[in-house]
């Protein structure tokens, strides 16, 4: 199937297109794990070691989004998902970037910063202020129980039955901004290749796993994704 006439398509973007909107990325060189042992702040063992520290690195984090805004990137992936219907957005991102910029039921595999979760209950809350040990959860009523509702390394990623339905059906898979170095999701494009879709990368630079897509578009996200959104839709007229 000519790639400019898909019936479905699944985008995935990573820390890449938030970059440009004040949000540090990961795995970059200076990236967020090159400054803080991702061991003590992304997973459940380093959580209860430390939780106060855990707390205000992602109070911290939560602050700093409230003063992001969506670009030109956000805005493309918006007007693609609008325009063509069957898109379904997957982000590895726990920003409201997505969100923000009006995108429809986007699938936050890594969970949302802006939400709070009780390890006790399971109870997920919107969640725009700071949390801290000492809060108690108002469904069950524990305290210390209220954490950051964000996939941590060792946990399952949220939604992962109904991303692996999407790409098996896909026809058009499209990675944006992302390492390729971090599974499931660097196996995504595999996947989607399994099925024989056409595979598009949109990076600053190639991933680990860019020699698995079949075309490729390199620079600042707010760049590139518009530019390769408008001449998508451009051929799909």
């Amino acid at each position: 199937m000519p790639i400019d006439s898909p019936r479905s398509i699944v985008v995935l973007t990573g820390a890449g297109i938030s970059a440009e909107s004040g949000l540090g990325t990961f795995r970059d060189k200076d990236g967020i794990w090159t400054r803080y042992p991702l061991e003590d702040l992304a997973t459940p063992e380093g959580f209860a070691r430390n939780p106060e520290f855990v707390q205000q690195f992602y109070n911290d984090r939560r602050r700093q989004l409230r003063d992001a805004r969506a670009h030109a990137g956000h805005e493309a992936l918006t007007r693609l998902q609008k325009a063509h219907g069957a898109v379904t957005l997957v982000t590895q991102n726990v920003d409201n970037l997505h969100e923000q910029a009006g995108a429809d039921d986007v699938v936050h595999m890594h969970g949302e910063l802006a939400k709070s979760l009780c390890s006790n209950c399971g109870r997920r809350a919107m969640c725009d202020e700071d949390l801290h040990m000492d809060m108690t959860c108002p469904q069950c009523g524990s305290v210390g129980t209220l954490r950051p509702d964000v996939v941590w390394f060792g946990e399952i990623p949220y939604h992962m039955e109904r991303i692996e339905d999407a790409l098996s059906a896909c026809d058009l898979f499209i990675s944006i901004g992302t390492s390729g170095a971090v599974y499931p999701a660097a196996g995504f494009v595999q996947m989607a290749r399994a099925v024989a879709a056409k595979t598009v990368e949109l990076n600053l630079e190639p991933s680990e796993n860019a020699y698995a897509f079949d075309d490729a578009l390199y620079g600042s996200a707010s760049t590139v994704v518009p530019d390769w959104v408008d001449r998508f839709l451009a051929k799909a007229v």
